[in-house]
């Protein structure tokens, strides 16, 4: 089997390789305008202007105001200040919190330290494809809701939630509740409006749509209470004391701008790939699927059960002939345990460990789909006969 491709990775949503626009940008404001944007002096000035330059490509994208866009270290420190500063500011409306079955640990470990600070927690189910019930979620919304967090996105199998829908419920049940959305694997796959959406906070990770790691963002709709994490100097009008991130704070605003230029080109890449992908290796025996897989689930993403072959060894199988892909979360991956997401969609319990994630980028190309393929159409048949021995 010969190939010109140096590696194929397809591992594209535990992280990205970073676009060339963004690495220039970093790279010029890491060596010459390297200034404290909290200087008064023109060096400040001129980091201070990066900061807003990126703030005004960000807002942007998702038509809203400048004010509203909180910059972060990522997706992690943006859901842990939505849910507990959201949660400490609002705990006299209530003290009951709504969110999934199926959120990344970034939500569901806070949602366990809330709970041990005497916060009620409702953890709605989902289907077998991980989509949650809006009848469900309209039953558990109460006059002591102060906040509902659901991914937009599932980072595992690529579920769509209903985000309009469920927002609709909530809030004609309790206008007062709060919406977070853990947009990590959507934003830069579809244009997201939270105005138009009634979302109140939004999530967004840098590293998933090729900015560097440590940056991302959370979009605070005006007025919203929300406690900050971090005490300090006061920069980020108090909501995030510590000097900003500057060089990562100006790729991400480039990085951002740029994932939604030429943007339906670029979605219609990414299905035409995932298609070509979810048709050929649903032809290999004992391969399936999880979840949806068509318009209706997220472009980049494909979760594949290898029915008699272990996750890890499929990994380092591959991982031998330069494919590169993820057993289930790569947050979580380095630490083995059985994947909640999976639990909750009623996969089989011999799926459980034979299951991995494929996920693709906008340089994702037919050639590494088609190599990929090729080398799992060789090799699963062979570990299937070797673990069974």
């Amino acid at each position: 089997m010969e190939t010109n491709l140096t590696e194929v990775y397809l591992d594209n949503s535990a992280t990205t390789r970073c676009s060339e626009r963004a690495k220039d940008l970093m790279v010029k404001v890491l060596m010459e305008d390297y200034g404290n944007p909290s200087s008064l002096h023109m060096k400040g000035v001129e980091a201070e202007n990066y900061i807003k330059e990126a703030k005004k490509k960000i807002a942007k994208t998702l038509k809203v105001d400048e004010k509203e866009i909180l910059f972060t270290s990522g997706g992690t420190e943006s859901n842990n200040t939505a849910l507990i500063g959201a949660a400490l500011a609002n705990k006299r409306a209530g003290n009951h919190i709504i969110t999934t079955s199926i959120e990344h640990a970034s939500v569901s470990a806070v949602t366990g330290y809330l709970e041990e600070l005497g916060f009620r927690v409702t953890y709605l189910k989902v289907d077998a494809d991980g989509i949650i019930s809006l009848d469900e979620l309209r039953e558990a919304v109460c006059e002591d809701t102060i906040l509902v967090s659901m991914m937009m996105v599932n980072n595992e199998i690529g579920a769509v939630e209903p985000i309009e829908e469920a927002i609709k419920v909530i809030k004609e049940k309790n206008p007062n509740t709060l919406v977070h959305v853990d947009a990590i694997q959507a934003y830069g796959k579809y244009r997201i409006f939270p105005k138009k959406l009634g979302i109140d906070m939004l999530s967004v990770s840098g590293h998933k749509i090729h900015a560097p790691k440590g940056t991302g963002f959370l979009f605070i709709k005006d007025k919203t209470k929300v406690k900050p994490l971090i005490y300090g100097g006061g920069q980020q009008k108090g909501m995030r004391s510590g000097t900003e991130n500057v060089p990562g704070v100006a790729a991400l605003g480039e990085a951002a701008e740029e994932i939604y230029e030429n943007f339906e080109e670029k979605i219609d890449h990414l299905y035409q790939i995932k298609q070509r992908f979810v048709e050929g290796v649903l032809k290999i025996e004992g391969v399936s699927v999880n979840g949806k897989t068509g318009r209706d689930s997220a472009p980049q993403i494909v979760s594949v059960s290898i029915d008699g072959v272990r996750s890890e060894v499929m990994l380092h199988t591959l991982e031998d002939r330069k494919i590169y892909v993820s057993a289930g979360s790569a947050c979580s991956s380095n630490k083995p345990s059985v994947s909640h997401t999976l639990t909750n969609i009623g996969l089989k319990g011999s799926l459980l460990d034979s299951t991995i994630r494929f996920s693709f980028s906008v340089h994702t190309t037919e050639e590494e789909i088609d190599y990929a393929l090729e080398v799992m159409n060789e090799v699963v048949p062979k570990l299937r006969r070797y673990t069974r021995k």
